[in-house]
């Protein structure tokens, strides 16, 4: 089976509706008025099947292949993907996806010490978060894990936000959420917690010459 057969800049330019195969049972979707976005397709008991992945305008190639590989997963073991995604939505927590986010991430990561500081982070601090269904994590979720840190520790509140944007990121990506990501800092955030105080030095004495 061929894949990977489409590249980014296709993705971005071809124009003429219908179905473009990337190969692997993934393909671009182009409307009749122009819109694009991916889609998954196969057969189950001689019936065509698909399943959405999303627009391309928030789903990547990349990720959309990531999308398609783990489809294919569930078809090698018998399984419906369109079942397994809704059981995702229904059961996976934030501390869940966290844990699994930083396993896949870890490999792209400079040192074992990143990942050791994004797993310790989501963990300690993003605790109040980890029990809950990563669809149903909030704004005010999110600044009940800033506001205790955001003028004490600030530098460790801005890893904390940064970080579990990306979690909730990659969540919506693989469709387990929908809607605005609420740990976005400008625009949303930024209009919620106060300005962080800005660091002072002082003045040194001139140094004789």
């Amino acid at each position: 089976m061929r894949k990977d057969l489409l590249s980014a800049r296709a993705v971005a330019t071809i124009k003429e509706p219908g179905r473009h195969s990337d190969g692997g049972n993934l393909y671009l979707y182009v409307s009749k008025t122009g819109n694009r976005s991916w889609v998954f397709m196969w057969s189950r008991n001689g019936k065509q099947r698909e399943m959405g992945f999303g627009p391309v305008g928030d789903v990547t190639l990349a990720e959309a292949r990531d999308k398609a590989r783990e489809a294919r997963r569930h078809l090698l073991a018998g399984r419906d993907p369109l079942v397994e995604r809704d059981r995702d939505k229904q059961t996976a927590t934030f501390g869940e996806f966290a844990d699994a986010y930083v396993e896949t991430m870890k490999g792209q990561w400079a040192n074992f010490k990143t990942a050791h500081q994004w797993r310790v982070m989501l963990t300690t601090n993003a605790a109040p978060l980890r029990s809950r269904p990563i669809a149903d994590v909030d704004t005010e979720g999110v600044l009940g894990v800033l506001r205790p840190m955001w003028t004490k520790t600030p530098e460790m509140a801005v890893k904390a936000r940064s970080r579990i944007e990306a979690v909730l990121d990659a969540a919506k990506a693989k469709g387990l959420r929908q809607g605005e990501n609420p740990a976005r800092w400008r625009g949303h955030l930024d209009q919620l917690l106060p300005k962080r105080p800005s660091l002072v030095r002082g003045h040194h004495a001139a140094m004789p010459y």
